[in-house]
Order: C-alpha cells, then sequence, then structure tokens
C-alpha cells in the first residue's frame, strides 16, 4: 500500500508541475517531458537483434502482436499477420513456432483468423490466439470470422472455441467483442480480456471492457470489470499473465497502468510506472516485462512524455529497472513491441506491431 500512496503522491507532483508549467512560459522550457518521467532513460544492458529470424518461402515479416514461449523454454511461438496488418482473404499459417537459431520448424492456423491479436501457450503446449477484430459491412471475406479466442493443438487442431466465429458480444454473456489477450490457469481456467475499443476517443460506458472467465470446457463462470478509469474499471484489457502468487495481471493500457486482481475479479492494486501497457511477460520469480508500444506510436500521443520500448522490473516492488528501446536497423529510434516474451536464456523477444513489423530478440552480453 505504501507504493500506492507513492505512486498517488508523485501523480499529484505532476499535477500540480503541469498546471504551473502551463501558467508559465518560461517555466515550460525549463521542464522537459523527461524531467516529469524518469523512466525513459533507465539503464539498458541489452543488445537487440532483428534480423535474428528467417521465415519460410520468402515470407517477411507483417505486423505481429502475440508471442510466448514453449514448455521446453526455448522454442518461440508467434503470430505474423500474415506479412501484413491483416489475414483477410489470406490462407497462409498466422501462428510459427521458432527455434532458437530462427528457424520456423512448424507453421499452423492457415485461414482461421481475420486479426491474430493475442498468443498464449499453456502449460501443455497449447496455443490460444484471439481474433481481435470481426465482419465489416459490405466485406465478405469477413464473414464467419472473427471475435473469438480459437485453442490450437501444437499441430494445429482445433481444439476449442471461445464465443461464435463472426458474432460479436456486448459483454454481457459469452459471445466476446475484438478479444484482446488469453491466459490459462494451473486448473485450466481460461481468462479473456475482452474488448480493445475502450480506449478509443468514442468509448463509452456501453463500451466492452471487462474479463471474461471461462472453465477448460468453455463455459462462461465469471465476468467483471467494465469501462472506465476507477479501480477495477478498464479501457482495453489488453494484455493478460498470472504471476507466482496466482495473481491477475492485466494491462489497461487505455488507463495506462497495470491492474492487479485476484482470480475472482477483486481489484487488489495498480502501478503506474511501466508506461503504457500492450504486452507483458512475468517469469517465475514476479520479474515482468511490459512492452509499450503506443506512447509515441499513436498520433496525439496517448502518453505524452513517455517513450515506448520494454520496461523491466519487479511485480512486488512495482517500479522498473530497465528500459529495452529495441533499437535495431528498421527501428534505429527504438521498436515498438505490443507483445512480449521471454525464454529460459534471458532473451527477450518484442512482437513489433509498426512499421511492418519485426520480430526483436534482446539479449544481455555475456562477458
Amino acid at each position: 500500500m505504501a507504493l500506492i500512496r507513492r505512486t498517488k503522491i508523485v501523480l499529484a507532483a505532476s499535477v500540480v508541475l503541469g498546471a504551473l508549467i502551463a501558467s508559465s512560459g518560461v517555466l515550460a522550457q525549463l521542464v522537459s517531458a523527461e524531467a516529469l518521467n524518469p523512466f525513459n532513460t533507465l539503464e539498458n544492458p541489452y543488445r537487440s537483434n532483428g534480423q535474428w529470424s528467417t521465415l519460410p518461402d520468402n515470407r517477411t515479416w507483417g505486423s505481429t502482436a502475440g508471442v510466448d514461449i514453449d514448455p521446453d523454454g526455448v522454442h518461440l511461438w508467434a503470430i505474423d499477420r500474415c506479412g501484413s496488418n491483416s489475414c483477410v482473404g489470406s490462407d497462409l499459417p498466422s501462428i510459427l513456432k521458432i527455434d532458437p537459431a530462427g528457424n520456423v520448424v512448424k507453421a499452423i492456423g492457415g485461414g482461421l483468423f481475420l486479426f491474430p491479436h493475442g498468443l498464449h501457450v499453456d502449460k501443455d503446449g497449447n496455443i490460444w490466439v484471439t481474433d481481435g477484430q470481426g465482419p465489416r459491412p459490405n466485406e465478405p471475406l469477413r464473414a464467419g470470422k472473427g471475435h473469438v479466442v480459437i485453442k490450437l493443438s501444437p499441430e494445429g487442431e482445433v481444439l476449442l472455441t471461445l464465443g461464435t466465429p463472426g458474432v460479436e458480444g456486448n459483454g454481457s454473456g459469452p459471445l466476446l467483442s475484438e478479444p484482446c489477450d488469453v491466459v490459462t490457469n494451473d486448473n485450466g481456467d481460461i481468462f479473456v480480456g475482452d474488448g480493445h475499443s475502450g480506449q478509443n476517443a468514442n468509448a463509452g460506458p456501453d463500451t466492452v471492457a471487462r474479463i471474461a472467465v471461462f472453465d477448460k470446457s468453455g463455459k462462461l463462470i465469471n465476468s467483471f470489470g467494465s469501462w472506465g478509469s476507477g479501480r477495477g474499471e478498464l479501457r482495453t484489457p489488453h494484455a493478460l499473465d498470472i504471476d507466482s502468487r496466482g495473481r491477475l495481471v492485466v494491462g489497461d493500457r487505455g488507463n495506462n497502468r497495470l491492474q492487479i486482481f485476484d482470480q475472482q475479479g477483486n481489484y487488489l492494486e495498480e502501478f503506474t510506472d511501466f508506461g503504457r501497457p500492450s504486452g507483458i511477460y512475468i517469469t517465475a520469480d514476479d520479474t515482468i516485462y511490459v512492452a509499450d508500444s503506443e506512447s509515441q506510436f499513436r498520433e496525439g500521443h496517448h502518453h505524452p512524455g513517455w517513450r515506448h520500448g520494454v520496461r523491466v522490473g519487479s511485480l512486488r516492488e512495482g517500479t522498473p529497472k530497465y528500459f529495452i528501446r529495441g533499437i535495431v536497423g528498421d527501428y534505429p529510434d527504438g521498436s515498438n513491441p505490443e507483445g512480449v516474451a521471454v525464454d529460459a536464456a534471458g532473451n527477450v523477444f518484442g512482437a513489433v506491431v509498426s512499421g511492418g513489423g519485426a520480430m526483436v530478440r534482446s539479449s544481455i552480453p555475456r562477458p
């Protein structure tokens, strides 16, 4: 609770300072956004490589967002949006398994998705993928797809579908609306971040913004959260993971914060020092990696003064220690990963959403 009070004090101080800046042009010249936010200049011991993976059949990376690690700790599962920012009209397999050398050793999921978005690999090695869009008027290629979470075997067999393909829900039942991300617990319960539009300027109280909970058979057993910015409210639950204490950590992107709940949906605490969270990954010791893809990327700057990249720190302390900028040839000013995952060797994978897409691997050089 002391950390929450410290964060509130910092936020209050920022509001006061902002008012002073607005009233004084001289002060505005002296105080920069960097001074307001020390988390842009953290140490970065990592070196990033954007050319480590090779896709088959002369494919190049499209936009990506979902990435996770196989239970073996070394293979990577990742989304490629069919070489573009959408799989509409494409039968290319969009879910790729990549070995440590960067070779694709399996490709599955062809023709199943419109906009593969979030990806989770469960303890048994099954792959869960959210389809974050749905049909649109006068676009027949979208018919009968979207607004679902699909569970795939490692061989690509469809094992379970949450929601009804092509049918959008309203946040009150088992139908889904632009689901963002998915994670499972040790009992097989399934948590879905439902509702991608909560961060939009035209969003309001009727906008879907919740966590939908299903049992392992696909039956809806709980739903919590609603649109808003108060405790327990959400504006795009874009990323999910579960920490060592069994707490559900939600990247509440539209509110520029991490919110933490117990698995029954009770609010526990929140952190605002990790940027605008698009993706999160938590290791066994509760080190959290938070991918910020939007603080600079979107017109209008959703999070003024913050820079995009991956912030790394302790979830128990609630503050970042490192900031991975992901500077590579294609992104000389730093990449903006929307998804993040970490293998057993400590390599950090950033699934880059903009500029054509990329999968950036960041590693700490060995002595």
